[in-house]
């Protein structure tokens, strides 16, 4: 059974008990994920359809990813806080509805730019924007999607995510602010860390925002 705590970002300066560090998250190309396949940077965020947090970070991450020419991809993760968040799950099942028919990311969108219109007919109603059957988003339809929401859901337990949004960048956990400027950093690094690691021309690697 999913089970969720809170939705607000880790505070700095949390620890983490003597050997309490999460294995390196897994970055499956497979999942839900912009950017291209051959991206130098790999972003994975775990998110709440319902939190305020995530709506915040989905456009800067969208941003992120569009500004880097093709040297980042985003990988969506689901982590629905229901125990706060009543229409988290619910949203989430619709999303991978839409996945299954090739629309996730637009579907992604609306519901984070309608956090306060999440309930089964506006799920609905967002469905038929997209071509989709309306009733295959809500109810008995969307529980086989289940399988796929709780296993993100385990994914993001076994790293220790308590809340969201939670984002790792190349399988280390972010802890820096949600905010453009910090992440092309966090990022621009993470790309020269792998260049390093990989013996490739470091100057390949550059972010096109730290190319000067």
């Amino acid at each position: 059974m999913l089970v969720g705590k809170s939705d607000r970002p880790e505070k700095k300066g949390q620890t983490r008990s003597p050997g309490a560090r999460a294995k390196r998250v897994r970055t499956d190309p497979w999942r839900h994920s912009r950017g291209g396949p051959e991206s130098a940077v790999v972003i994975v965020e775990y998110a709440d359809f319902e939190c305020p947090y995530c709506a915040r970070a989905a456009g800067i991450l969208h941003e992120l990813v569009d500004a880097s020419d093709g040297q980042v991809r985003h990988v969506f993760r689901h982590f629905p806080v229901f125990s706060m968040h009543p229409f988290a799950l619910t949203a989430a099942l619709a999303a991978e509805v839409a996945g299954a028919h090739g629309r996730f990311w637009e579907m992604h969108d609306l519901l984070f730019a309608n956090q306060d219109r999440l309930a089964d007919k506006y799920l609905m109603a967002f469905a038929r924007g997209l071509g989709i059957d309306a009733d295959l988003v809500v109810g008995d339809p969307a529980q086989p999607y289940g399988d796929a929401v709780e296993a993100d859901y385990a994914d993001g337990a076994e790293q220790r995510v308590q809340g969201t949004p939670t984002i790792f960048i190349d399988g280390e956990r972010y802890r820096g602010r949600l905010e453009l400027g910090p992440l092309r950093t966090a990022v621009a690094r993470a790309g020269a860390a792998r260049s390093t690691e990989d013996g490739a021309d470091r100057r390949r690697r550059r972010m096109p925002w730290a190319r000067g």
